[in-house]
């Protein structure tokens, strides 16, 4: 989700309180909002609940995070993942490995990532239908996706004409991957 406005009900849901609480903060100028002419609905600003949140100590939800740093690991060889993981750890990047396209697009919704790196070979849903899913979901379009894949060539480029911004194929040089993930993660 990327609201960039809130209702007081969307902000009672992520602080689990009653719309009347969140009518009362409005109220005493805890939290920033503004009427709606006619109707008088309060709405805030994405900014303004992320500011309220923080100055609160109150958890900012993950969809609210900046996710800059955030790389969504989808590859079903549990060796080739934990070596993924590893290398972007090293730069200090936060990382969340799944290990099928199912779980791809839940994690996809609640990890916010900046990029996704992508095996093509993926159990249930594929690899190129991951891909396909994030470039038509509107909120997702912006994520960048380095497919990673021990696939053919044609494979590959059917992938980078499907959308994906970089290929690498296996076996994964460390380096190499550290390079372009390191270029995907500053083109954000």
């Amino acid at each position: 989700m990327d609201k960039q406005i809130l209702t007081t009900g969307d902000v009672a849901r992520y602080c689990n309180v009653n719309f009347r609480t969140v009518i009362r903060w409005i109220e005493r100028g805890i939290l920033n909002a503004y009427k709606l002419p006619g109707r008088g609905d309060n709405r805030i600003s994405r900014e303004d609940f992320i500011e309220f949140l923080q100055d609160n100590d109150m958890p900012v939800p993950a969809e609210f995070r900046p996710s800059e740093n955030r790389v969504l690991v989808v590859e079903d060889d549990v060796t080739t993942a934990k070596i993924i993981q590893k290398v972007l750890e090293k730069d200090a990047i936060e990382t969340c490995v799944v290990h099928d396209g199912f779980h791809a697009g839940i994690k996809l919704n609640e990890f916010s990532p900046a990029v996704v790196s992508l095996d093509l070979d993926i159990p249930g849903l594929k690899g190129l239908d991951v891909l396909r899913y994030i470039r038509k979901t509107d909120n997702l379009k912006h994520i960048k996706v380095l497919v990673v894949s021990g696939l053919p060539e044609a494979e590959l480029l059917a992938a980078q004409a499907a959308g994906a911004d970089d290929v690498l194929s296996k076996p994964i040089k460390p380096e190499v991957l550290q390079e372009r993930m390191s270029r995907l993660l500053s083109s954000n």
